[in-house]
């Protein structure tokens, strides 16, 4: 079983969430970030002050997968989020120790689906 964690913008979360399904990956958690990596933000003037800023709005996917289900997947996230360009985000691939699905106290990949 794996936890896989993807920073994408927030524009991208359409074209992923479609090839996740095309990839028969259904279930996931969505939520909103902020954050920077080598972008490092950007300078606007509001109001006649200079405002740096240097968090960007970013969308968090976390999605819990059976072991045959990572490459297709993390193939899926790159499909829908690459532009090719500094920011399309990150993926994270981690071990998850153990799954409880509290409805029916399944554990392990029972419990992922």
């Amino acid at each position: 079983m794996k936890l896989i964690i993807a920073y994408i913008q927030p524009e991208a979360l359409t074209p992923v969430k479609q090839a996740l399904f095309d990839a028969e990956v259904h279930k996931m958690s969505v939520s909103n970030a902020l954050g920077c990596g080598q972008q490092r933000g950007y300078h606007e003037t509001y109001r006649g002050a200079d405002v740096e800023v240097n968090l960007l709005k970013k969308v968090r996917m976390e999605i819990a997968v059976n072991a045959e289900f990572v490459d297709a997947t993390v193939e899926a996230i790159i499909k829908g989020a690459r532009t090719d360009s500094i920011g399309d985000g990150k993926i994270f691939v981690m071990d998850l120790q153990e799954c409880i699905r509290i409805r029916t106290g399944e554990t392990g990949n029972e419990a992922i689906g």
